[in-house]
């Protein structure tokens, strides 16, 4: 069985000191809740990159990943403002988030760009979380799987078969993302179990059986349980719900309960 993940996405939210204290609460509430480093859900935090340092030493030796939002694919150079997989590795990440749609759609990453940055990521020991989804567009014109699949297929380009049980897909329809609108739990499995048949398509049946895809666009504590009750879904990609430590610690308690 896939293990689950509740992975946090802070996006610009959070000075260094505001994440310090979340992660005081948090961690607290989750060390008293599972005990040991066998805990049954993994635990993903992404702040910005700010944030990375201090939450690396925080969690450091403890059953809670932290990760970056983003990364350049190079190893260093003259690339203004930007960060490398090294750089993300050294400070103690152990995953990045890839192709969020805010990075495809206000910052115009494109999918060649997304398929250097796994393959960057894998090379330096980093379990990248790939972000797929359509738009509001996309799916009224019948498209989600016709476009998930193709940035599946981007993504998925540079990677080796081998590599599949270190990387994470991410299902988040754009038009669910910081709405308040969330995908029907069914609607949400449909699309990844095309996503598992697009991987197993490139790289061999049942394939899929070790890739974790989580669902992400406006999760929340009152819904989370319906995502996964879903056989398809390992997990949730969490936006503004996981910015609270309280409502954070109560995804992943729900999701232990549920998956277990």
């Amino acid at each position: 069985m896939r293990k689950p993940l509740i992975a946090a996405n802070w996006k610009m939210n959070k000075t260094t000191g505001e994440a310090l204290s979340f992660a005081g609460s948090f961690g607290q509430m989750f060390y008293e809740r599972f005990e040991g480093d066998d805990t049954p859900v993994d635990v993903l935090i992404c702040p910005p990159f700010l944030g990375v340092p201090a939450l690396c030493a925080v969690f450091a030796g403890k059953p809670v990943n932290v990760g970056a939002q983003n990364m350049y694919w190079k190893e260093k150079g003259a690339f203004t403002g930007e960060i490398s997989p090294s750089m993300l590795k050294d400070a103690g990440c152990s995953f990045v988030i890839v192709g969020h749609s805010e990075r495809r759609h206000v910052f115009g990453e494109t999918d060649e760009d997304v398929s250097e940055k796994v393959r960057a990521a894998l090379d330096h020991g980093l379990k990248p979380v790939i972000c797929v989804g359509e738009t509001l567009e996309d799916r009224e014109q019948g498209k989600t799987h016709e476009v998930t699949s193709n940035m599946i297929k981007a993504a998925f380009s540079k990677v080796k078969a081998e590599e599949i049980p270190s990387v994470v897909v991410a299902y988040e329809p754009v038009w669910a993302i910081g709405t308040g609108k969330e995908a029907k739990p069914g609607d949400a499995a449909d699309v990844i179990g095309n996503i598992r048949k697009t991987v197993d398509g490139l790289f061999g049946e049942a394939t899929s059986d070790n890739l974790r895809v989580l669902y992400g666009g406006s999760v929340k504590s009152g819904n989370i349980r319906s995502f996964m009750l879903e056989e398809q879904i390992d997990g949730a990609l969490v936006g503004g719900a996981s910015l609270d430590p309280n409502e954070f610690f109560k995804l992943v308690e729900i999701a232990h309960k549920t998956k277990r």
